[in-house]
């Protein structure tokens, strides 16, 4: 653990950019490749009667498979950040369960997905733009891969769940693999079987089936966790437990969706109105999506594989690094922007060539072409930079800002000014200019919030406490866990007291910051959180909240091998659960006496005081199961349960005529 504090808070950070970032841009990319390698192969479909009709069917259908991506987001990325736990407590029981469960639950949401497509599939299809002549293109093209979500959706799943395993590299090569199938087989059934918009499909799902192949073949030798039969049924406390850590992504994608459905349907209606009609301007803005994501997927790889590096420093307070960073991700982003920026404004035909057209008005489809590209991405450097902000955000435990920063842009500016500014403006160019008028609003936002944070960086917080390991001799060992509010601390003091032994508490935090390098406030937020957050955190190996812990881990081992002592909370219990000479004490009260103390201690009212509790014990108890696995104050778990009612010299008393006993 040493060397990669050392490695990730003393190496250049440029060296550490490239290091991490070119990894994470070239998987983006590779997964942006399917989307573009069909419209490219079905603008060029002229012969099949594609074009632009064709491409507008796909930009139809394209935000429905991120509904898939969304769910089986859910319980890929969840599945993958409750491993990275697993792995961190040696919980090979729930490890298996977890992935077992979420894939059986995302084969059934599949199933329902698929069900519900072909049941409402023209709803469907025409909230998200498609009528006339687009809807019958975008059927075909819906059916084929409307009916392979279960692969698709099991696929993206286990990419997730292989990667967190400590196989990233097998994970690209299964979504190499099918990218290269659907690239390879895209004209061979679009041109030579002339199977039209349904070849480009199948050649889809087909990339897709590779994938979920491969994915399968990886199974039967796993590293952390081992699929059997029993791995399938379902574990509802498990899921639940997946699914919150998972829900950011699917958040995040239902956003894009949304965005997506207003932004078709508004060039639908609008667009059948002008001389543009009502399949260009779909088939256009189809294009122009797809291409601001390979950009997009430049910017977000360069600030993904940023985040350990921010994380740790943030957490070892090595501010001026984590500033460094941001500006080198930042100057990153403005660079690669303005490149696609003087691509879009100078010479935008290129590109658009690049995806045909077969249109019934060439030059009214060129104009609007040139349009989209030259307006919708006009200032495509500050989307980016917007959205590497947001991402920061989340590298540095910030998810209210990062959340600010996403939704600010993407919902709460640019989706009513699709709304509002055609009908204002009485033309489809209104479409257009909703972009980049949410772009200036939404990196004043960004940037204001990050100069904010920045200028608050760094300022002086609680000096870490001068703590030494304390002499001591060969006996037994109490951990006390204890509810809040049932003076557990103090009835701690008096046992180590009476027995003459170390007492250790507050000492663990500026202990554990001596042995990980990270400061003893980052350590302290880390035992105070709520244990939700800390799971997400623990998602990145590389995170400074699972570097805390490891360290606090190994200091209560140290502490055990120099003799008997009192060590109140951490998890000590279970930390400690191999040594012999361990006596696990849990402390509890009836609530009223509990919120009697905080109400004296704190000199907070009964109400105050009654929540302060829920929200504490809720804190530990998450806590201890991340920890462990196991439910918090379950009275198997320890050796002796007291009511702190008796008073606490009479409890103090109890453990210590126990302790002499062992």
């Amino acid at each position: 653990m040493e060397t990669e504090n050392q490695y990730l808070g003393k190496e250049k950070v440029s060296k550490l950019l490239f290091k991490f970032s070119i990894p994470c841009i070239l998987a983006l990319l590779i997964t942006s490749l399917y989307n573009v390698v069909d419209q490219i192969f079905i603008g060029h479909g002229t012969a099949a009667g594609l074009g632009a009709v064709g491409n507008a069917a796909t930009s139809i259908v394209f935000p429905l498979t991120l509904v898939a991506v969304a769910l089986s987001g859910v319980f890929g990325d969840g599945t993958a950040a409750f491993l990275s736990i697993c792995q961190g407590r040696k919980d090979t029981k729930n490890a298996h369960r977890a992935v077992g469960s979420s894939m059986l639950a995302t084969f059934c949401l599949s199933l329902i997905l698929v069900a519900l497509g072909f049941i409402f599939c023209d709803q469907i299809l025409g909230l998200f733009g498609a009528s006339g002549e687009n809807l019958i293109y975008a059927r075909q093209y819906f059916f084929v891969i409307l009916s392979f979500f279960p692969v698709y959706m099991l696929g993206y799943m286990l990419n997730s769940v292989i990667r967190a395993d400590g196989a990233p590299a097998f994970a690209m090569i299964a979504t190499v693999a099918g990218a290269v199938t659907n690239i390879i087989l895209d004209p061979i059934f679009i041109f030579v079987l002339n199977w039209g918009i349904s070849g480009a499909a199948w050649a889809t799902i087909t990339g897709q089936i590779v994938t979920l192949i491969l994915s399968i073949i990886y199974l039967a030798r796993t590293k952390t966790f081992r699929l059997k039969l029993s791995s399938f049924n379902p574990e509802s406390q498990v899921l639940s437990n997946v699914a919150k850590l998972g829900i950011s992504t699917l958040i995040t994608q239902l956003s894009i969706v949304i965005i997506s459905m207003v932004c078709n349907k508004m060039l639908a209606v609008y667009g059948a109105r002008s001389v543009y009609g009502a399949n260009d301007p779909l088939a256009i803005i189809g294009i122009c999506m797809k291409v601001f994501t390979i950009v997009l997927s430049i910017a977000m790889g360069i600030i993904i594989g940023a985040q350990p590096i921010l994380g740790f420093n943030i957490g070892a307070g090595k501010f001026d690094r984590v500033r460094e960073t941001f500006r080198k991700c930042i100057t990153a982003t403005i660079v690669v922007g303005l490149v696609a920026t003087v691509i879009f404004e100078l010479c935008p035909q290129i590109i658009i060539n690049a995806f045909g057209s077969n249109s019934e008005n060439p030059e009214l489809y060129m104009e609007f072409a040139v349009l989209t590209f030259r307006i919708f991405l006009m200032f495509i450097t500050l989307t980016c930079t917007i959205k590497v902000i947001s991402i920061f955000f989340q590298a540095v435990g910030e998810p209210l800002r990062a959340a600010i920063v996403s939704l600010a842009r993407d919902i709460v500016l640019f989706v009513p000014l699709v709304l509002i500014l055609p009908g204002v403006m009485d033309n489809i160019n209104g479409v257009l200019w909703a972009a980049p008028i949410a772009d200036i609003f939404g990196i004043m936002i960004a940037g204001g919030l990050a100069i904010v944070y920045f200028r608050h960086l760094g300022r002086p917080t609680e000096a870490t406490t001068k703590a030494n390991f304390q002499d001591s001799k060969p006996g037994v060992i109490i951990t006390i866990s204890r509810e809040h509010g049932s003076q557990g601390k103090k009835i701690g003091e008096l046992v180590a007291k009476q027995l003459g032994i170390p007492y250790y508490y507050k000492e663990l935090t500026a202990l554990a910051a001596k042995e990980s390098g990270l400061e003893k406030a980052y350590i302290d937020k880390v035992n105070s959180n709520d244990g939700e957050e800390i799971m997400k955190e623990l998602y990145l190996t590389t995170s400074p909240a699972k570097y805390a812990i490891e360290a606090q881990e190994q200091v209560l081992k140290d502490i055990a091998e120099k003799g008997s002592c009192v060590i109140v909370g951490r998890a000590a219990d279970y930390v400690l659960h191999d040594n012999p000479h361990v006596l696990r004490v849990f402390i509890h009260a009836p609530l009223e006496y509990r919120v009697h103390n905080i109400m004296k201690m704190y000199d907070d009212d009964e109400k105050s005081a009654t929540k302060n509790i829920k929200h504490s014990d809720k804190n530990r108890a998450d806590y201890y199961s991340m920890i462990s696995g196991q439910k918090w104050g379950n009275p198997a778990n320890y050796d002796l349960c007291i009511n702190a009612a008796m008073g606490k010299e009479k409890a103090a008393d109890l453990i210590v005529n126990l302790a002499t006993k062992r």
